[in-house]
């Protein structure tokens, strides 16, 4: 079984198990609430979000200006 490519880069932590035998229904209902969930969320926290997404992007950034990435082949 492969893994998933999580949206947030985690590659361990706890399983989501889903059943198999959800119909498109019950599966549409979960992806509208985590949708709704989402958008709560970011009403919520919109700036502070931002302002974290800013600085990580930032620190990446930089981590990899300075080489710290070191199994990254040179140019």
């Amino acid at each position: 079984m492969s893994r998933l490519h999580l949206p947030s880069g985690l590659k361990h932590g706890l399983p989501f198990l889903i059943p198999e035998d959800w119909s498109a229904e019950q599966a549409l209902a979960v992806f509208e609430l985590l949708d709704d969930l989402r958008e709560v969320i970011w009403q919520r926290y919109q700036v502070s979000i931002q302002s974290l997404l800013e600085e990580q992007r930032r620190s990446e950034s930089i981590s990899t200006s300075t080489g710290e990435h070191l199994d990254q082949e040179p140019f």
